[in-house]
């Protein structure tokens, strides 16, 4: 039986009554002596077990989760306290056990949040270089318009949305042309997470709450895209930045971080909208003065979780959700065109494949730090048809926050920071404020409304003059500098994509899998420097339809091939374009590109240069860059177009090693985009007892709606140790094609709550909504009565004190009970010498010298009863002295979580008699 304690570093006290605060402690196992990290600890009582990180500054509140995690297996994500420093995490629902808390970590995107940046793997010894100036394009998005603009706001009451408690504000900016002729396109936009209120005169007096306290403020997080929306409007969009304060406030609880509730705040601004369009006089007067809106024509800018929402604003309107789940019940009276997703988090990672849209991706960014946004892209291949342009826009030097003028210090109306975070001590050689490759707020916002303004132009007005800024063609804005920026694309008129993943073969290179955690099967290796976006983890520890083709060459010369399960069509397209990523900071890897037909005529179409971008051991900076070559060699020489085979990259550099995202035929220009009917799914959650007895058969709840047929994969997620199996299902309308059940055996013994999941994600013809959900068994029994009872309470140097912490029955789950050690009321108290000193460093971390009383030695411990056990014995283990002395003893009481005795327990006492 293992004994499991709690050690406390409790203030210095000498009895209980000064000991009010929840203490800082430690896990350690008595056994073997191996302790949590600082930082952590088990706290609660029978049925309110949590697992407890106190951080040593706040975190503030951002768009990434914070997420516990042990090695490579998510543990959860934990409830932050009004400190921002601690947070807990509830085990009863987990089924994790003692021996399961190893390697802990607490990270956010991917970015470690309990180690700092010089204790992460890889150090990126290599110099970060700006990359070269890319050609200007010929058209300049980023310039304003000729069109005179109105500014105002409106606030309407607010709305209730499906779990939710507190209703959400129906508040928003608008900016737009004003004396217009005709109707213009909307674009609305949705800030991301932040904090909510601000005490005005405080340097940082900000919180979460909502609505706002007396005394305090709404942050104005909608105003802060107010110089994109004015550079909209010169240009002839109509413009409307919405609030969803209410939301940030409130989506801590929810399964998809509030992506549900964002869309549905979205498109209840929208009706509003479509009702103001049909009947103008029923609009605020800043609508009214406006030029009128054109729903046929509507942009969705999002901003991290606000990219999110948009995205799923995106999708409800083509593929309605569940009406229970859903805030908005009316008609859609609107066409989205397209969408801007800037900072996103993607924790679905459920792309809307059929809408075009443009990620941006910020390099220095400090909160999505794992920059996930990149699952916006890449996870739309395959799914519909692929004529929606998908592009990704990566922004070198640019931070998460700045792209809304009230997150960014000196500009914002509260307390605002550099969500980067860099240690002036070691600062970062890319993003460092200060750093050559680090931009500015005002660069970087300038930035960022030219790529909006990119999007709104192609999207909203056709015009592909702006497209070579978005697809990877290597053009830049003049109004984005002096930002370097760099773009890849999918989709659009791409065809034949040489996918690494649907049984593609792979020679002289190894086929990788995008997260897994053995690093022989892991594309990217756990000690490189810095991450990828491509690989960034999601709900489980391994995926299976994720894959790249890693490359690696200590000589030039050797191929490495990529056969397709079927020869594929190039027709029609002038160039091969590949996406490609090198390490970061490299230069002058160079390729020869070659393709094979059918028949087994080979042609080299050409050589491609890449060189790393600028990164360190803090960025995602491994991110493909789109690569091209002209088709026109394999055309003069014979090569079958119609029936290319394989796929060839031959390293001329010396040695290096690189990653092939993907590669597909290109042609310029984009495509008409007509959604397809989708079939949608969405997972559920129902809660179920236990009950006493029997065995029952429940089945998860999965909703298929839309149109058509699909196959999506379903992962089954084990509550006990984490690891998923998965399968390919195809899914139907109306049918119970997902079919997950779920067995759950009645018992009498008190248990933990107990998830059984499921994570779906969609492979083809199909859209998933609500991707997590799973049946929740509900511990239906009583806590065990526990009591602490001597066994040798009275023994001779040397000896060994023992109570026995006893429960009137066995549990189904882990009992953590916490004893603490007391001062004596009467005669002489044991003290810290008089116990066995490898033991007081177990349980209290401390040590002997100065000799004290042992109940100044902090001993605050928890007890360990495993499953099935009736009780665990707490032993102290004396020494023998040399000096007379007269008896001594200590005395040993249950306490709350608090350390508070509890007041209906004896305290016992425990005598040592001097050594005859």
């Amino acid at each position: 039986m293992t004994v499991v304690a709690v050690l406390a570093a409790l203030v210095a006290s000498s009895g209980p009554a000064q000991a009010q605060q929840p203490y800082e402690s430690m896990l350690l196992e008595a056994v073997k002596g191996d302790p949590l990290p600082p930082g952590w600890r088990i706290d609660g009582e029978a049925g309110t077990r949590e697992l407890v990180w106190r951080a040593p500054k706040a975190v503030p509140m951002g768009d990434a989760r914070v997420e516990f995690r042990a090695g490579d297996r998510p543990l959860g994500v934990p409830k932050p306290a009004r400190d921002g420093r601690t947070f807990r995490l509830g085990l009863e629902e987990k089924e994790i056990r003692p021996e399961q808390l190893t390697d802990l970590q607490v990270t956010a995107a991917g970015r470690r949040l309990d180690v700092s940046a010089d204790d992460t793997p890889g150090s990126g010894s290599r110099v970060a270089r700006m990359p070269a100036q890319a050609p200007a394009n010929g058209v300049d998005p980023g310039e304003p318009g000729a069109y005179r603009t109105v500014a105002g706001e409106y606030d309407l009451d607010p709305v209730r949305l499906p779990g939710y408690a507190t209703p959400v504000e129906m508040r928003a900016q608008v900016v737009a042309p004003k004396n217009a002729a005709g109707s213009r396109p909307l674009a609305l936009f949705l800030h991301g997470r932040h904090d909510t209120c601000y005490k005005p005169g405080s340097e940082d007096d900000i919180n979460g709450d909502w609505p706002c306290a007396d005394g305090y403020k709404p942050i104005p997080s909608y105003l802060g895209h107010l110089r994109d929306q004015r550079l909209l409007a010169s240009q002839g969009y109509v413009t409307v930045s919405i609030s969803a304060n209410g939301v940030n406030a409130q989506d801590l609880e929810t399964e998809d971080a509030g992506a549900q509730a964002r869309s549905s705040l979205v498109r209840q601004h929208l009706a509003h909208w479509a009702d103001w369009s049909a009947h103008r006089s029923t609009a605020p007067a800043v609508v009214r003065e406006a030029v009128k809106a054109d729903l046929s024509r509507v942009l969705l800018v999002g901003h991290s979780r606000g990219g999110e929402g948009v995205n799923r604003a995106a999708m409800d309107s083509l593929y309605p959700p569940p009406a229970a789940e859903d805030g908005y019940r009316g008609p859609v009276r609107w066409k989205v065109r397209g969408t801007v997703l800037i900072g996103p988090t993607i924790f679905g990672q459920n792309p809307v494949a059929d809408v075009p849209s443009v990620t941006l991706l910020p390099g220095c960014d400090g909160d999505v730090s794992d920059l996930q946004g990149e699952g916006f892209v890449d996870g739309t291949r395959g799914v519909s048809r692929g004529t929606a342009l998908h592009s990704a826009v990566y922004m070198v030097g640019a931070n998460h926050n700045y792209f809304n003028s009230e997150w960014t210090p000196g500009e914002a109306v509260a307390s605002a920071r550099d969500d980067f975070g860099d240690d002036p001590e070691q600062p970062d050689p890319v993003c460092a404020p200060g750093a050559a490759t680090r931009l500015t707020a005002a660069q970087q916002h300038k930035a960022g409304a030219t790529y909006i303004a990119a999007a709104a132009r192609l999207f909203l007005a056709g015009d592909d003059r702006v497209l070579p800024l978005l697809d990877g063609s290597g053009r830049r804005a003049p109004s984005a500098d002096p930002a370097r920026v760099l773009t890849h694309a999918v989709g659009g008129r791409r065809s034949a994509g040489f996918l690494p993943d649907g049984g593609a073969q792979v020679t002289g290179a190894r086929l990788c899998s995008a997260v897994d955690p053995d690093p022989a099967v892991a594309c990217l290796d756990p000690d490189a420097a810095g991450s990828s976006p491509h690989f960034a983890s999601w709900e489980t520890q391994q995926e299976t339809g994720r894959s790249a083709v890693h490359l690696k060459w200590s000589v030039p010369g050797a191929a490495a091939r990529v056969t397709p399960a079927v020869p594929l069509s190039l027709r029609g397209s002038q160039k091969l374009a590949l996406r490609v990523f090198v390490p970061p900071n490299t230069t002058g890897t160079t390729f020869d590109v070659s393709v094979t037909d059918s028949s087994d005529r080979r042609v080299t179409l050409g050589s491609v240069r890449v060189d790393g971008l600028p990164g360190s051991a803090n960025t995602a900076s491994h991110w493909a860059q789109e690569l091209r070559v002209p088709l026109s060699a394999a055309t003069r020489a014979g090569l079958d177009l119609g029936h290319v085979e394989s796929l060839e990259l031959t390293p001329r550099s010396r040695s290096g090693q690189a990653w092939l995202m993907d590669a597909w035929g290109w042609a310029p220009g984009t495509s008409a985009v007509k959604a397809t009917a989708l079939a949608r799914v969405d997972v559920g959650r129902a809660m179920v007892e236990e009950g006493d007895s029997g065995t029952r058969t429940y089945r998860i709840p999965v909703e298929v709606s839309g149109h058509g047929g699909g196959q999506v994969r379903v992962y089954v997620i084990d509550p006990a140790g984490g690891r998923a199996e998965n399968r390919l299902v195809t899914v139907r309308p109306g049918g119970d094609t997902v079919d997950v059940p779920v067995e759950v055996k009645g018992d009498t013994a008190y248990g933990d709550d107990v998830e059984h999941d499921i994570a779906v994600k969609a492979v083809r013809g199909a859209v998933v909504g609500k991707h997590r959900g799973g049946i929740t068994v509900k511990n239906d029994d009583p806590a065990p009565v526990v009591t602490l009872s001597p066994v040798a309470d009275r023994v001779s140097e040397g000896g060994t004190l023992t109570w026995r912490l006893s429960v009137d029955a066995p549990a189904a789950a882990d009992l953590w009970e916490p004893v603490r050690v007391l001062p004596v009321t009467q005669g002489a108290e044991l003290s810290t010498k008089d116990v066995d000193p490898r033991w007081l460093k177990d349980f209290s971390g401390d040590v002997p010298d100065p000799e004290r009383p042992l109940s100044d030695a902090h001993l605050w411990v928890w007890l360990n009863i495993p499953p099935g056990s009736t009780g665990v014995d707490f032993a102290v283990p004396t020494v023998r002295d040399q000096v007379a002395e007269p008896a001594e003893s200590t005395r040993l009481a249950l306490t709350d979580r608090r350390a508070e005795p509890l007041p209906d327990r004896p305290v016992l006492t425990g005598t040592v008699l001097d050594q005859p």
